[in-house]
Formats: C-alpha cells, structure tokens, sequence
C-alpha cells in the first residue's frame, strides 16, 4: 500500500500532486493515488475534485441521517446498479467503518448509503488490531477519508464472551483467546465501574477504547486527526430499532 515514512492524508483538492511531493514512488509505480487506480483524467493531470472531499462533521451528517431514514423505511439507495461503471474506475467512500462482523450488522443499510460510500472494516467486536489500522491508514492517506466511525451494537456476543471469560474464567478453543484478549481492556474498564447493565456498558466502552485508540494511532491517522483532516467518532447500533446512538 504506501510506506509509513511517507504517507500523508490525502487532501483536497491536490490528491494527486500530494502523493508526488510525498515521493510516493512505490505508490506512482502500482498507480495509486486518492480515489483508486489512476484512470484516463488522472494521467492527464485534469482531476476534478473528488465526490469525498468534505469535512468531517458533514460526512458524519451524512451518516445519520441516512441512519434516521433506514430507522423509518424511508431509505433512497434502491438502485445498486447506479454508478457501477463509475465505481469500476475509482472510489470516493466517505467515511471508513470498524464494524462488528455480526451478520445483523450491515453497515451500508444501516446509515442508507450506497456501494462504493463506505470503506468497512470488520472484526468480531469491532476492535481495531494491526492489519485493520493498516487498511485504514489506507483509507485516510490514499482514499482521503474524512471521518472514521467505530460502530459496536446491542447485544453483542463477543463482547458477552469475553465478559464470562473475565468474570466466570471460561477457556475458550481455538483463537477465539486472542479476540477476547483484544476486547478486554475496554471490557474490564466498564466492569470495573460495576454498573447496573453490565453488557450493555462493556459494548459502549469497547467503542470509546478503540476510538481512542485510532486518535493516538500514529503516524497516518493521528496526524490527520490533529490537523483536522479526519474525526473518529464512536456509536452504537440497536439491531431491534434500527438506531444509532453516538457516544
């Protein structure tokens, strides 16, 4: 993808001018660039502005009230044929997802957008590990994401699983340990308060764990966050309502 040395997060509108000032030479040799592949108007120099190339509090504007519209059944994006030949040339998502991989969790139908709208990372327990970081270090220096969402929702099972690990020292078979290891200090930080529901608390704080832990993530993201380029927000989704509720 791009050399951690050497990626900046993209901005608008000198997407491309930006990655050769940055010297990304093994990027211009694979044709990377914001937004994809270079196409046709890319080796011209003739970029327009890319579709994404909005603030952070816009895009996550955006995302509510697609939220809003897909809790009522009033949803737009009906046509998923829509912008398929567009999207085979580049893509523009407008914010990145850390999503639990639950199947009732379906970021796209959730905040109402479209392909080619959200770039998802999905874990069991919506946790940030290495590889996820690196997609979205991808995400913000070469796509130009603005915001960044970690999404927990209701009733999530691996966070309930690494709750009875903690309190009822269960073992756990196979890898499932390294997933629960990877959700414990969130989890242990809501237990610790001993609050009235403990499941429910453990989920919110997961999310507040791992948004923080995407601000502090250097040197991509966490310097996109200071310079404001990008903002790491952290909600809940209630499979029964449809909702999203930011923390």
């Amino acid at each position: 993808m791009c050399d951690h040395d050497r990626c900046e997060p993209a901005s608008h509108p000198l997407s491309r001018r930006l990655l050769l000032a940055a010297g990304a030479a093994a990027a211009a040799a694979t044709g990377l660039r914001p937004g994809g592949f270079v196409g046709p108007a890319a080796a011209q120099g003739t970029d327009p502005p890319r579709p994404n190339a909005i603030g952070p509090d816009a895009a996550l504007r955006r995302l509510l009230d697609g939220n809003a519209r897909y809790a009522a059944n009033t949803t737009q994006n009906k046509d998923l044929s829509a912008g398929r030949a567009a999207r085979a040339e580049a893509q523009y998502p407008v914010a990145g997802l850390v999503s639990c991989a639950d199947s009732r969790v379906a970021p796209e139908l959730a905040f109402d957008q479209g392909p080619g709208e959200l770039f998802v990372v999905r874990l069991a327990g919506n946790f940030v590990d290495d590889n996820g970081l690196a997609s979205l270090e991808y995400g913000v220096a070469v796509l130009g994401l603005p915001l960044i969402v970690v999404l927990g929702h209701s009733n999530c099972g691996a966070v309930a699983a690494t709750i009875k690990v903690i309190q009822e020292k269960k073992e756990l078979p196979g890898r499932l340990p390294q997933l629960v290891a990877a959700l414990k200090p969130g989890v242990e930080a809501a237990l610790a308060r001993k609050p009235n529901d403990p499941l429910d608390e453990a989920i919110a704080e997961n999310v507040r764990h791992n948004v923080r832990r995407l601000e502090q993530a250097g040197p991509i993201v966490a310097k996109a966050v200071a310079d404001g380029k990008v903002k790491i927000v952290g909600g809940v989704y209630d499979i029964a309502t449809g909702k999203v509720t930011m923390l």
